[in-house]
């Protein structure tokens, strides 16, 4: 049996979601997290975004497979040397926001066989307030790209979870999803399912979200 103060070897995490899901900010809180244990962590940030930021645009489609490979680079370089590596994001996020999803493609099938190494894959949940980033994009944007992934995931079978939560709460739900045996013991009142074992629609998974939420704050 593996104790809890097992060390991962070579653990790696990806962050999947829409905008303004909270991605950048659970990124670092976990990477903090393992760092406090003495593990080696690092956060490989967005490059999709540092690339926007940078030109005042969205990638075209014929520059978005350089952006794709270079995000998972730099994934690579952080886990020559680190235990823990959380991607912020993944190859499949350039591809969702460029509409590159042809599942014939080469670079369709890199970002997944990319994503199935990975030995988590977490999707923060809708249940934070949308906030304009500056890149052109709205709530209903936000909504139907996390539709997408959600039907990209299950069409691949790669098993994911939901992260949802407030501040802590959030953190301590998504290392409760990472391994169980790597996170802090829980009291069983702050365990929230992270998506339906069932389904993965959004709309059942947020209704149990508000009933939990509901629930404790009634206490």
């Amino acid at each position: 049996m593996r104790s809890s103060s097992r060390s991962p070897s070579k653990l790696r995490i990806a962050l999947l979601g829409a905008e303004s899901t909270g991605k950048t900010t659970l990124g670092r809180e976990l990477a903090g997290h393992f760092g406090a244990q003495g593990l080696r962590a690092k956060l490989v940030p967005e490059l999709l975004r540092e690339w926007c930021t940078r030109e005042g645009r969205e990638p075209r489609p014929d520059e978005a497979e350089a952006i794709a490979r270079e995000q998972e680079a730099r994934v690579d370089e952080a886990a020559a040397y680190c235990d823990v590596v959380i991607a912020d994001t993944t190859a499949l996020m350039v591809l969702v926001y460029g509409a590159l999803l042809y599942p014939d493609s080469p670079l369709h099938r890199f970002a997944i066989d990319r994503l199935r190494a990975c030995d988590r894959v977490l999707l923060t949940g809708l249940d934070l307030p949308w906030v304009a980033d500056g890149l052109h994009r709205s709530q209903a944007t936000r909504d139907a790209v996390d539709a997408q992934l959600r039907e990209l995931l299950g069409r691949e079978a790669i098993a994911y979870r939901v992260v949802y939560g407030r501040g802590p709460q959030r953190l301590a739900n998504a290392l409760a999803a990472i391994d169980t045996q790597l996170a802090p013991e829980l009291p069983a009142a702050n365990r929230r399912a992270w998506n339906c074992e069932k389904c993965s629609d959004p709309e059942c998974e947020h209704r149990l979200f508000t009933k939990l939420v509901q629930g404790e704050e009634k206490k």
